[in-house]
C-alpha cells in the first residue's frame, strides 16, 4: 500500500481539492493507497475540511496538531502515522503534480527505495526569492556532498527508508536532506512547479529565509566552522596593518589616525559580534535538542487506519 502525507496549515480551500484528485489519480491507477492529511495547527477550518473528506473518502486519513509546530514536525508526523509500504510526501497545494506519484510508485515497484523529485523549472519567483534558495541549496549541498539544488519534499521512500528516518532523534531535522544523506538505491523524477489553483502561499522570502537559517544549522556545522574562517583573515589583517603601522613608526612618518582606529573597531567588533550570534545560535540548537521536547503533538485524529 502507498500512504500520501499531505502537511496542510489553512489549507481549507485545497484539502477536497488534493483528496479528490490524488484519490482519483490512484484509484484509476489500481494503487492500494491511504491520503493521510496533517493539520499543522490551522487557523482556519482546514482540520473541519479533512474531517469532512474523511467521512467521503475513505483512503482520507487525518492527524490535528494542538498547535502550529511547523512543516518538518508536519512531515514526520505523516510518516510516524503512515501505514503504507512505501510512503509519499506532496504539498496540499497541488504544486507538487499529484500525477507524478503513479510515475513514482511504479519506480518503487522496479526497485528503488528513494525516489527524488526534482524541479525542472521553480515557477514564478521574486528575483530576491529565487537568489535565497540558490544560495541556500548551495551551502546544504556543499554540507552533505549531495546536489540539493533542485531538491523538494515532493518524493516516495521505501518502508526501510522510513524506518531509519524515524529512528533520527533529532528534533530540527530537515527532511529534505535526510532523506537523500540515508542512501538507499535512489532514481529522480523530474516536474515543473504548479501554480496554485486556491488559496495563497504561506512562504514568504523572510520566512524562507528563516527556514534556511534553522535546517543549515541543524544539519551541518559549517557556519562555525566560518567563524574560525573569519578569525584567521581579521588576524592576516591585523598583522599587516601592525606591520605597516611599525614601519611609518620607524620611518617617522605614521599619522593620528583616528579614523583607522574607528574603522578597525567597528569592523572588529561586528565581527566578534556575528560570530558570537553564530555560536549562540548552535547553542540556543543544542538546549532544545536537551530538553527533548517531542517534536509535536496530536490533539485529533480522524478517518480508519487500514
Amino acid at each position: 500500500m502507498l500512504s500520501v502525507v499531505l502537511p496542510s496549515y489553512n489549507e481549507e480551500e485545497m484539502v477536497p481539492v488534493a483528496a479528490r484528485t490524488v484519490h482519483e489519480i490512484l484509484a484509476a491507477e489500481g494503487i492500494d493507497h491511504e491520503l493521510l492529511f496533517v493539520d499543522d495547527g490551522s487557523r482556519d477550518a482546514t482540520w473541519q475540511r479533512i474531517r469532512e473528506a474523511a467521512a467521503s473518502v475513505p483512503a482520507v486519513r487525518g492527524v490535528h496538531f494542538s498547535r502550529n509546530f511547523g512543516k518538518e514536525a508536519a512531515i514526520f508526523a505523516g510518516l510516524n502515522e503512515a501505514k503504507g509500504d512505501c510512503v509519499a510526501v506532496i504539498d496540499c497545494d497541488l504544486q507538487h503534480p499529484p500525477e507524478k506519484l503513479v510515475e513514482m510508485y511504479r519506480l518503487w515497484e522496479q526497485g528503488f527505495e528513494v525516489i527524488e523529485g526534482v524541479k525542472s523549472d521553480r515557477g514564478k519567483e521574486s528575483i530576491m526569492h529565487r537568489f535565497a534558495a540558490k544560495t541556500f541549496y548551495a551551502i546544504i549541498s556543499r554540507a552533505t556532498g549531495i546536489d540539493m539544488s533542485r531538491a523538494s519534499d515532493f518524493k516516495l521512500l521505501d518502508r526501510k527508508a522510513v524506518n531509519v528516518i524515524l529512528t533520527m532523534r533529532e528534533k530540527r531535522a530537515f527532511f529534505r536532506a535526510l532523506s537523500s544523506w540515508v542512501g538507499f538505491r535512489t532514481t529522480e523524477v523530474s516536474y515543473e512547479v504548479r501554480e496554485r489553483t486556491a488559496g495563497e502561499s504561506k512562504w514568504s522570502t523572510w520566512s524562507l529565509m528563516k527556514y534556511a537559517v534553522s535546517n543549515i544549522t541543524a544539519f551541518t556545522a559549517m557556519p562555525l566552522h566560518l567563524v574560525t574562517v573569519f578569525g584567521v583573515i581579521t588576524l592576516l589583517t591585523s598583522v599587516v596593518l601592525g606591520i605597516i603601522a611599525l614601519v611609518q613608526k620607524i620611518a617617522g612618518t605614521a599619522l593620528g589616525g583616528f579614523t583607522t582606529v574607528i574603522i578597525l573597531l567597528l569592523f572588529l567588533g561586528s565581527l566578534i559580534m556575528i560570530s558570537l550570534g553564530i555560536i549562540g545560535y548552535y547553542v540556543g540548537n543544542i538546549y532544545e535538542e536537551i530538553k527533548d521536547r517531542p517534536r509535536y503533538i496530536i490533539a485529533d485524529t480522524c478517518g480508519e487506519k487500514k
